[in-house]
């Protein structure tokens, strides 16, 4: 285990870790009233396929989107919406959605943000923190198998977007496990997910001086509007404690099959 640490370390964090950059303009879903709204297709997998275009959308919260935005979420056939917040974060702002819309809320582990929030003034760091928020597996079964299952059964002619608030760390983890199931490479997937420092580079520094008026020192707010390399790669870590192996997680609690897994590829890669 040591040895795929190691490996993991070395691919991700030396090449990505400063100024990372895999924003690409045609994945950029243009909507005004959401950040960080974009597609997943496009990406090369390990069996010589690529992430189907206009499939699996990932974005921050959706609670702005004006009127053109929700045609233009329409006319993307987007008819399934995941939202990974807290009862407290969607009461706060409710999701718009299209028409004829499914929501569905997986707020497992979310619950207990605001007591994270409510520590932030005390540090001079926040990558312990965030270090440990990813090292959190008990909550994975019951916020992402639900997830799955909503891409296994969505219809060819539809599309799903999923979601939370800054569309960076529950998202960025789903994006990770979806990616995975569909024999994306590592080094891509950790490209995809520090993208999101580029998608949301406005957004964060609106953030950082929000948190810095709220008391909180501005070293603190960049690590917590960020996401690196060792936050992401200890969820990997915590995976690989507890089950041996990223396969043997998504089969065991996601109940991810062989035969799913080829349901997913066949679905959403070509």
């Amino acid at each position: 285990m040591k040895k795929i640490i190691v490996f993991l370390l070395m691919a991700f964090a030396g090449p990505f870790a400063a100024n990372a950059s895999f924003s690409d303009t045609t994945r950029l879903v243009p909507v005004k009233g959401a950040a960080n709204f974009r597609d997943l297709g496009g990406y090369p997998t390990s069996e010589g396929t690529h992430v189907k275009w206009g499939k699996v959308f990932r974005s921050a919260e959706i609670s702005k989107l004006t009127d053109e935005d929700l045609k233009l979420l329409l006319q993307k056939h987007i008819r399934t919406v995941v939202d990974f917040r807290s009862n407290e974060e969607v009461a706060r702002a409710k999701d718009r959605l299209p028409a004829n819309t499914t929501y569905v809320q997986l707020a497992a582990g979310s619950e207990n943000l605001g007591n994270i929030m409510s520590q932030l003034p005390k540090l001079n760091s926040g990558d312990s923190l965030m270090i440990s928020f990813y090292s959190q597996t008990a909550h994975l079964k019951d916020k992402y198998k639900p997830f799955f299952e909503e891409l296994l059964k969505m219809p060819d002619s539809s599309a799903l977007l999923f979601h939370c608030t800054a569309g960076k760390d529950r998202t960025g983890i789903g994006a990770a496990l979806f990616l995975h199931a569909l024999g994306v490479p590592d080094e891509t997937i950790m490209e995809d997910y520090l993208a999101t420092n580029d998608y949301r580079k406005e957004e964060n520094e609106k953030m950082v001086k929000m948190m810095v008026q709220m008391g909180v020192k501005e070293q603190v707010a960049r690590d917590m509007a960020a996401v690196k390399p060792e936050y992401l790669i200890a969820t990997v870590k915590a995976i690989l404690k507890s089950y041996g192996s990223v396969d043997q997680f998504m089969s065991q609690e996601l109940g991810l099959t062989q035969e799913k897994i080829a349901l997913l590829r066949k679905k959403y890669t070509n």
